[in-house]
């Protein structure tokens, strides 16, 4: 029983124009880094299917669902905000990053994998229940919880976000939820300037300073996110896997390196394992300069999937 790695050739075909940090290379740097350090030889992997409308629908409304899929072009670009564009692939490629997450939602749950790592994209994260944002369409995380609350009858699920900038979909779609503990990490006053005051007492939010570093970052997590996690028994961790907080990556100023992500990863698999059977889901989110974030994944995977 190996990990899956579920990705897509359409994720890949979506693109929001030229010079855009959100772009189709993402998803080759990483598979080509984790093809170089031997990490697929340890894992299965699967094509992404297309998430359903009903799938969908469990974390957004089925009138933002439909106006989506309808703006789609057929030709040329279609701006859904001054940073976020829709190509004619963009809505198939939105509905394999979904369907990655049900996909490998599916698959740990039922036993037939033990952690999934889903190299997808577009992102998710950004994308509210009635709105696309920051490169986001669907969030796919949220729909992949929603389907494991929906579908497989979990009754605590944990959402661990630790991109850059603040999730601030995921905690829109599950503000209130008790069902849903979400642990966030990102940096102050940046994009998209929420997350410094909580939605809801299912949140735990830790905003940090710019150029707090990796030693601020693993105090938060050992000091927040850790005894939270223990309190609420998750029987299934998600994490919104972001790697722009890298000190090489210029869309944030945290400062992180790969040894930060693979701290982080340790200690969120060691919850996993006293808690929920190490069933551990992972997708991913942000990451755009091309070496550290396929470094980043790359130490991320690799304790992900019990090869350190």
């Amino acid at each position: 029983m190996l990990p899956a790695y579920i990705t897509h050739p359409d994720c890949a075909r979506h693109e929001m124009g030229a010079h855009h940090p959100e772009c189709p290379e993402r998803l080759g740097a990483i598979n080509d880094m984790l093809l170089v350090k031997g990490l697929l030889d340890y894992m299965h992997s699967y094509d992404a299917p297309l998430a359903t409308t009903e799938q969908l629908g469990h974390a957004h409304s089925s009138l933002y669902v439909s106006e989506l899929i309808d703006a789609s072009p057929t030709e040329g670009y279609h701006k859904v905000d001054p940073d976020t564009d829709m190509n004619p692939f963009t809505v198939t490629a939105a509905l394999r990053a979904a369907g990655a997450a049900v996909q490998a939602t599916d698959l740990v749950l039922s036993g037939a994998a033990p952690s999934a790592f889903c190299c997808v994209r577009p992102p998710g994260h950004h994308a509210e229940r009635d709105k696309a944002m920051g490169f986001c369409f669907f969030n796919n995380v949220a729909v992949g919880i929603r389907h494991a609350l929906t579908h497989h009858g979990v009754q605590r699920a944990a959402l661990i976000d630790f991109d850059v900038h603040h999730g601030n979909g995921s905690e829109d779609i599950f503000r209130g939820d008790e069902r849903v503990l979400m642990c966030s990490i990102f940096e102050e006053g940046i994009y998209p300037f929420t997350g410094e005051n909580a939605l809801g007492p299912n949140m735990v939010n830790v905003g940090l300073p710019s150029r707090s570093g990796g030693d601020k970052f693993r105090e938060a997590v050992t000091t927040q996110w850790l005894p939270a996690l223990d309190a609420f028994k998750p029987e299934v961790i998600y994490i919104s896997a972001g790697f722009d907080g890298h000190r090489e990556d210029d869309m944030g100023n945290l400062g992180l390196v790969e040894a930060d992500y693979e701290w982080v990863t340790r200690q969120l698999m060691n919850v996993a394992k006293r808690h929920c059977k190490g069933r551990i889901i992972s997708c991913l989110e942000g990451g755009y300069v091309m070496s550290p974030l396929a470094r980043s994944v790359a130490a991320h995977v690799k304790v992900l999937i019990g090869a350190d």
